[in-house]
């Protein structure tokens, strides 16, 4: 009883929610018919995550948030990150990644907060400072039922185009942080999980 009343609740939303809007695979940049109605969805609930992590009936919405500056060549570049981080080996198998995000728990409705918008806050500011002004924007969605972690989760991209790179790792887990050409990172296509993939080829 004590364990399960600790473990972490994250918002979910049942898979017939997003059936009904209508159902898809890979990215989805039509934001104002998706986000809304499963944001407004009564369906929407908090659940214990390790049953989440199993059951493909619910999607976990995973807000995925890039954070893009344009150097004064014109060269616009993403914040990129190796997931894991670690040293060894280890880091060999390690995935790159243009999105920072995870996911949306039960206090972040605390005191009638906006659980996704908040959630998606504490998760950035847990994992980097970002110390820059920049203009924010919601551009799509993904999904990837390609393998069984894709099948659970819901990724929301956010893009914040920010006036400098002032962004920094707060966490060993995001290792050898830092604003990398969307050039470069095309170069390097079959290093990057499959979200910044998807977001990349769609966004840029």
């Amino acid at each position: 009883m004590t364990v399960q009343a600790q473990e972490e609740q994250i918002l979910v939303v049942p898979e017939s929610v997003i059936a009904e809007i209508g159902t898809f695979a890979g990215f989805e940049s039509d934001v104002d018919r998706y986000l809304e109605a499963i944001l407004r969805s009564d369906q929407l609930s908090f659940q214990p995550r390790s049953q989440m992590e199993t059951d493909p009936g619910f999607k976990q919405l995973i807000p995925y948030v890039l954070l893009e500056w344009t150097d004064e060549d014109g060269t616009t570049r993403l914040f990129s990150y190796t997931r894991g981080g670690g040293g060894g080996e280890d880091r060999l198998h390690a995935k790159r990644s243009v999105g920072i995000g995870g996911h949306i728990s039960r206090e972040d409705a605390a005191g009638g907060a906006d659980p996704y918008s908040t959630g998606m806050r504490r998760e950035l500011a847990e994992e980097v400072r970002l110390e820059s002004p920049y203009r924010e924007s919601c551009d799509g969605l993904i999904y990837d039922p390609s393998n069984d972690v894709g099948k659970v989760h819901l990724g929301v991209v956010h893009r914040f185009v920010l006036d400098r790179p002032a962004v920094t790792s707060n966490e060993s887990e995001l290792a050898e942080g830092g604003f990398v050409s969307v050039d470069e990172l095309r170069n390097e296509f079959d290093r990057l999980e499959t979200w910044s993939q998807l977001a990349i080829t769609a966004l840029y």
